[in-house]
């Protein structure tokens, strides 16, 4: 990597459909709407990565997205480093905020060095991030599903479906509705039996009281629930640290972790049990791979999650996943929601599973849309 210099960075938009509508306490979507960026070196080569668009969690927009990657991103870059750990203060200097921007950079430099090194995208950040010695990281990621929110019926039949399909581990979308939740709940036990693990996510839709109120009925009504996802508000690290001291149900930090400012409250406050550690959040594999490591040092369980985000941008969290390894698994099925992969080569699904590709990078050798 020694000598390789920055030459073009380039960003387009992506819209891709769903085969199912999206839908959280946040928002319904039936697209990923996103940012592919590409990072050129002066050999020629060639790193992707991408910057979903999240309004309602980080603010990240197409348009600001691109305007940020086409501007002081490439302005910083441009004639500098291309090796991601020179690049990274360059990087994370030149802009308030514009996580996904950053994320989709930091993503496509570290997938520029694995492809100078021949080596796929996790072995790559295995060898810069791992521990000496541990054995080659594992190109297959399994990874739990998603049950977007709706009625108890609806929620039952998703339910049977995703078992169907190898699903083991079910993540519920709740918080629209903490005086409904419970059935919802109940409704889903009711179908796929004891034999398969069921996870919340509130998505910051329910009060603390309210969450304490469900979270205790659902561990009265012994049905079984593992974990309890980011049940208050973002910015209520109170809040959630009042939930985890009336609850038996481990609690999980998710939208109240953006950096490692958001992680040091985390702690101090006792506020959670484990952390779902997202790039689109916090700004790429770099920061991420931190908050993995300050959060596991503070006896934290762990999780790499995506938000709506296509292959490009789960293919790099599952390297990440695959290379350092989580206590809590990979919440990862968010490319699974596509109707098609809108690349050529990268990452894939195999029922439960996501299969990074044995190629270099991520194995993405461009983009499979019309007029692409």
């Amino acid at each position: 990597m020694t000598g390789a210099r920055v030459v073009e960075v380039r960003a387009v938009a992506v819209s891709a459909p769903l085969h199912t509508p999206f839908v959280t306490a946040v928002r319904r979507t039936t697209t990923v709407d996103t940012v592919v960026v590409t990072v050129t070196d002066d050999d020629g080569v060639t790193g992707w990565g991408e910057a979903p668009q999240a309004w309602r969690i980080t603010g990240d927009s197409l348009a600001g997205t691109t305007a940020c990657v086409e501007g002081p991103v490439r302005d910083a870059l441009v004639g500098g480093p291309a090796d991601p750990r020179e690049a990274w203060p360059r990087l994370a200097g030149c802009a308030v905020g514009n996580a996904g921007a950053k994320m989709a950079v930091d993503t496509a430099l570290h997938d520029l060095a694995a492809r100078r090194a021949g080596v796929p995208l996790a072995v790559h950040l295995a060898a810069h991030l791992g521990v000496a010695g541990t054995p080659a990281p594992d190109l297959r990621v399994p990874t739990d599903v998603t049950l977007a929110a709706g009625e108890p019926a609806a929620l039952a039949a998703a339910a049977r479906d995703r078992v169907a399909d190898g699903f083991a581990v079910l993540k519920i979308k709740v918080g629209t509705s903490a005086a409904t939740d419970v059935a919802r709940v109940r409704a889903v036990r009711a179908a796929v039996g004891h034999g398969v693990e069921l996870r919340l996510d509130a998505n910051q839709g329910w009060d603390a009281r309210s969450a304490v109120r469900v979270v205790r009925e659902l561990e009265d009504d012994g049905l079984g629930v593992t974990l309890v996802e980011q049940p208050v508000p973002a910015r209520d690290h109170l809040g959630l640290a009042h939930v985890r001291a009336h609850v038996d149900t481990p609690v999980m930090a998710d939208e109240s972790l953006v950096d490692l400012e958001d992680l040091v409250s985390l702690v101090r406050l006792g506020a959670c049990d484990a952390v779902n550690v997202k790039l689109a959040k916090c700004g790429g594999l770099t920061p991420a791979a931190e908050l993995l490591e300050v959060a596991a040092r503070h006896g934290l369980g762990t999780m790499v999650g995506s938000m709506m985000e296509s292959h490009l941008g789960v293919g790099a969290a599952g390297s990440l996943v695959a290379a350092v390894g989580t206590t809590w698994g990979a919440d990862l099925d968010a490319g699974w929601w596509a109707a098609a992969s809108p690349y050529v080569g990268g990452p894939a699904y195999q029922g439960p599973v996501l299969v990074l590709p044995d190629a270099p990078g991520l194995g993405v050798t461009g983009l499979a849309l019309p007029g692409s």
